[in-house]
């Protein structure tokens, strides 16, 4: 037979109103109380029914997660973060993959607003033009794209970029190529902007190829691209694109890290495994859920509450992927 909360209320001498707050309203009830219920409910093996919390607090205690691509090693740190802060607030993760189809965003919003109390939209890939149907599922947040009146979760692309740019520069190479991501896509647009002023401001020579997709693939076909352009150092959109450009490098017999530096971005865990290991751009995918959490939890619980922008810094880590340019003149 289950535990009830008049269960609880008995056996701690406490009324089951005050068992109730203790349990789904915590703040409202003082610490050595509410410690006490806890332990009296763990001990017992109390489990919440949460179809009655619901209709009580009008509230489900869930939480919508939409990504673009789950397999993108992006993403994995954030989903993590999210799932992690939740549960420490008490909240379950329902997440969608919308396997980089556009078109499917707002549709799959619209399903899981109705059965959550708040969303986290990733990366959206949704069309400038109707952003304004997604930031009207309220209370809503958004990870890596900026949305005006809505709450965001923004990566600064500046710092790491200029200290990657800088290193190149540093390390002697003339000119550094940018593999560009989905023309789509808004992360590009601010990667992009970032490496043109650090290039501008350092004073080395920017070469842009692509767009690219954020794949493997894509990095293959750019090292065809690479190679013909005679450069020495690339940037690359994404992690995935770097490898990808890294592999075919190798199958060319062109050596990563001696005959040319790469750099990629995200600092996803496949970086530290690649050989040789990958130098990127660090994205703090991590404290970006974490944030978004904290940030459609307040929206939710404050009906008056005002959206927020909060902003994370990027950094360079340096792996074996980047070295000084090769000499073409070797002394004698």
């Amino acid at each position: 037979m289950s535990v009830t909360l008049a269960d609880i209320a008995r056996a701690t001498g406490l009324s089951p109103s005050t068992v109730s707050r203790a349990l789904s309203d915590p703040d409202k009830v003082n610490a050595q109380t509410r410690e006490r219920v806890r332990k009296v409910a763990r001990d017992m093996g109390y489990v919440p029914n949460q179809v009655a919390r619901s209709l009580t607090s009008g509230q489900s205690d869930l939480i919508g997660l939409i990504v673009p691509d789950i397999a993108n090693p992006f993403f994995p740190p954030i989903i993590k973060a999210v799932q992690a802060r939740a549960t420490a607030r008490g909240k379950t993760v329902l997440i969608a993959d919308v396997d980089e189809h556009a078109a499917d965003e707002i549709r799959r919003a619209e399903v899981m607003r109705k059965r959550v109390d708040g969303l986290i939209v990733v990366s959206p890939r949704t069309p400038d033009d109707r952003l304004g149907e997604l930031a009207a599922l309220t209370p809503i947040v958004f990870v890596n794209r900026e949305v005006p009146g809505a709450a965001s979760v923004l990566v600064d692309n500046d710092d790491g970029m200029f200290e990657a740019v800088e290193h190149l520069a540093a390390l002697g190479h003339p000119a550094i190529g940018y593999l560009n991501g989905p023309r789509r896509s808004w992360s590009n647009t601010q990667r992009q902007t970032a490496v043109r002023k650090a290039c501008s401001d350092v004073g080395v020579e920017l070469v842009e190829f692509g767009p690219f997709e954020p794949q493997i693939q894509a990095g293959v076909r750019a090292a065809d691209l690479v190679s013909a352009a005679n450069i020495t150092a690339v940037i690359a959109y994404d992690d995935m694109i770097a490898l990808g450009l890294m592999a075919r490098l190798n199958e060319r017999g062109v050596k990563v890290g001696q005959d040319i530096s790469v750099i990629g971005i995200d600092d996803s865990p496949m970086s530290s495994m690649a050989y040789p290991t990958l130098t990127s751009i660090h994205v703090p995918g991590a404290e970006a859920g974490a944030a978004a959490v904290d940030l459609v939890l307040d929206l939710a619980n404050t009906s008056d509450a005002a959206p927020s922008l909060v902003q994370l810094e990027t950094r360079l880590i340096v792996r074996g992927s980047t070295s000084p340019v090769p000499n073409p003149h070797p002394a004698a």
